[in-house]
């Protein structure tokens, strides 16, 4: 699935107010707030049939939404419709090439499609080969190409008409690791040059590498929102751990650090001590050691990751 369009204006985000949508008894999206800032990279996680795509589908109007309403580019999905798709791009994790057509004549029929004239579909087409790095295979047919390169020439495809929004539902869906990174180096060339990133994912990594905002996504409703690292201090379980030479540093690292605070490891001659990973806390435990005298063979810290998020506040695994 690939919808592209010419853009207008400046770069403008994504706002929904009370999103709802049900197939049948079954509700898929249950009143959600969005609110995506222009030029951002926003993540919205979830398990499977958690609504990403279908919220996806809505913002793209692509399908309608039982109630609420929402902006996207500056736009009414209600009134607006076909200026909402004047604006935006949409990929999904299929590659929706054309086999048959070489990566450059798939460029340019897009460009057809757009209606561009034709010196400006091989400007942009020559243009997007570059930028992707798709020169030296453009005139290859599509069905040659291995399915990292099918899925930079369809990010492409989807950026012929200049979207000021791009959504991209699970694009790195089945992408080795390289892959990912290449798209994921896209991506943030994207957000950097002005374009608004909707994107959903399972990967956890992905959304923590990317997303300036997270919105986690369970049982249609919005259950987090934050930065990664705001989202991971609200899990318990982050420490700072100190290893000790012998049981004389450990005992008086306890008696410092108070045992209320530590848990103990005689055996491995350990501390852990509670934190949430903020530089104040390490500082205040450093000092706390140095005034003593006490001197620690080791310290590492522990902050929860996206992993803890994800399985905390949704009770699923991937």
């Amino acid at each position: 699935m690939t919808a592209t369009t010419r853009t207008t204006g400046q770069p403008r985000g994504i706002t929904a107010q009370g999103l709802r949508k049900a197939y049948g008894g079954k509700v898929v999206l249950d009143g959600i707030d969005l609110d995506v800032m222009p030029g951002t990279v926003f993540a919205l996680l979830g398990p499977n049939g958690a609504g990403k795509t279908t919220t996806v589908r809505i913002l793209s109007t692509l399908i309608g939404a039982d109630g609420g309403r929402a902006t996207v580019a500056g736009h009414s999905l209600r009134r607006a419709p076909h200026a909402v798709r004047a604006e935006i791009g949409v990929t999904d994790q299929y590659a929706a090439v054309d086999r048959l057509l070489t990566a450059e004549e798939n460029l340019l029929l897009m460009a057809d499609l757009l209606h561009l004239g034709r010196a400006e579909g091989r400007r942009r087409t020559a243009e997007l080969l570059e930028r992707f790095g798709l020169s030296e295979v453009g005139r290859k047919r599509a069905a040659s190409l291995c399915g990292r390169t099918r899925r930079k020439l369809h990010l492409a495809m989807t950026l012929v008409g200049r979207p000021s929004v791009v959504f991209l539902d699970e694009p790195t869906t089945g992408l080795d690791p390289r892959g990912r990174r290449v798209l994921w180096d896209l991506i943030r060339d994207l957000a950097a040059g002005g374009t608004t990133v909707f994107l959903t994912t399972q990967y956890l990594e992905e959304a923590d590498q990317l997303a300036d905002r997270i919105a986690v996504l369970d049982g249609g409703k919005i259950v987090a929102e934050g930065t990664a690292e705001e989202l991971k201090r609200r899990i318990p379980g982050g420490h700072i751990r100190l290893r000790f030479a012998d049981v004389r540093q450990l005992d008086a690292a306890t008696d410092r650090l108070g045992l209320g605070t530590v848990t103990r490891d005689d055996e491995q001659l350990t501390l852990q001590v509670s934190s949430d990973g903020r530089i104040p806390v390490l500082r205040a435990v450093l000092d706390v050691l140095e005034g003593s005298g006490i001197q620690a063979e080791a310290l590492t810290v522990h902050t929860p990751d996206l992993d803890d998020v994800f399985l905390s506040l949704t009770g699923h695994g991937r």
